[in-house]
């Protein structure tokens, strides 16, 4: 089912406002989660976020409704945005906006085309709704795109595997098919680094791309396994490499009436393996790293390595001079090194740049060991 279902108005700021359209949103989003990782001077010349304390800057008090104090209610909405059904007025966190859900891939991109640059896909919202809520983003309307069908599933042939944009993390985790453990078993292990149980139960793998978080441990593994990215839009379909198509912090290559179908890996990724750190269990690395190894009578043959949280982008290290040496702890702590050496990483509340230099040292070293134990 396709088409506009509902229209919300929350109290407070105007719906529309000065810069409310998706870019400006999204540079409040950049600049504000940026600033919160350390990487506010990776992202120039983004605009400040709004301030929202209190009515001095703009913020009215909720107005009494049917007698109940404090109750918000219904607004008329500016000219051109759709009103609200009757009764559906409410209270909410983010800015108003329109909701719409596609019952298909095409309907979706209509939508998308209709609405414009100022709509937002929305599938496990675990990112993009705390983000509205915070009012850092503030889309005019979404798409919801979870009750499309054929958009959820793993198939691992002789051609790869390709992962539907709408699976959640946690098929991804407890997936028994052989040619998926065998082949890519490396995704099952690194999806039990991704938050909570509600989350990986929600959250989707297609999601996770389009979000392009530099600490995402499935834009780390689409980086080092060469991924290649499906993406449906007016024009057809088109394919693009994931190191095309991740740009920068929360930035891709995506155009806005463009979604996600699919995640292509079309080699096999045996002796890849995924590590992080988080201060707490759950919550979103600090650094992290993604390594394969192609070791063969004692000897490395190949390496790949890529490192998250260092940066607006996973960084893929040079290690074009490993090849040929021994496959030993030495040459697993070396590697470490060269790629602490080849990342400048922020400081932040978390931690220096130093700190995350000996933290990319040690857990590339670290993922080294047990891919070459694997």
């Amino acid at each position: 089912m396709g088409g506009r279902l509902l229209a919300w108005r929350g109290p407070g700021l105007p719906a529309g406002g000065s810069g409310s359209s998706v870019d400006r949103g999204f540079e409040r989003v950049a600049l504000g989660l940026a600033r919160s990782r350390g990487f506010e001077r990776e992202v120039p010349g983004l605009a400040r976020p709004r301030s929202f304390e209190g009515k001095a800057q703009g913020l009215a008090r909720p107005r009494a409704s049917s007698g109940r104090p404090g109750a918000s209610e219904a607004r008329e909405l500016p000219a051109g945005r759709p009103s609200a059904p009757d009764g559906m007025g409410v209270r909410l966190k983010p800015a108003s906006f329109a909701y719409h859900r596609a019952g298909s891939v095409p309907a979706a991109i209509a939508l998308l085309a209709e609405l414009g640059d100022e709509a937002k896909i929305l599938a496990g919202g675990l990112s993009l709704v705390p983000m509205m809520n915070f009012r850092l983003a503030r889309p005019t309307a979404l798409v919801d795109v979870t009750r499309i069908p054929g958009l959820s599933y793993l198939r691992a042939d002789g051609a790869g595997l390709r992962i539907g944009a709408l699976t959640t993390h946690r098929a991804i985790e407890t997936s028994t098919d052989p040619a998926v453990l065998a082949g890519f078993g490396v995704l099952p292990r690194a999806a039990r680094w991704i938050g909570h149980y509600p989350i990986r139960a929600r959250g989707t793998f297609g999601g996770s791309i389009a979000h392009a978080d530099p600490a995402s441990e499935w834009c780390l593994l689409a980086l080092l396994l060469g991924a290649q990215i499906v993406l449906h839009g007016p024009g057809g379909q088109r394919v693009v490499p994931a190191e095309e198509f991740l740009q920068g912090y929360y930035t891709t290559d995506a155009a806005p009436d463009e979604m996600i179908t699919e995640v292509w890996f079309p080699r096999p990724a045996r002796g890849a393996v995924l590590h992080e750190f988080a201060q707490r269990q759950g919550d979103f690395a600090i650094a992290a790293a993604a390594v394969q190894a192609d070791i063969a009578d004692g000897t490395l043959r190949s390496v790949g390595v890529v490192v998250g949280g260092v940066g607006p982008l996973p960084v893929q290290i040079d290690t074009a001079g490993a090849a040929g040496q021994p496959a030993r702890s030495q040459t697993w702590q070396a590697l470490g090194e060269l790629a602490a050496g080849q990342v400048d990483p922020p400081s932040d509340t978390h931690g220096s740049g130093e700190y995350r230099k000996r933290l990319t040292a040690t857990l590339v070293s670290r993922a080294l060991a047990q891919a070459a134990g694997a």
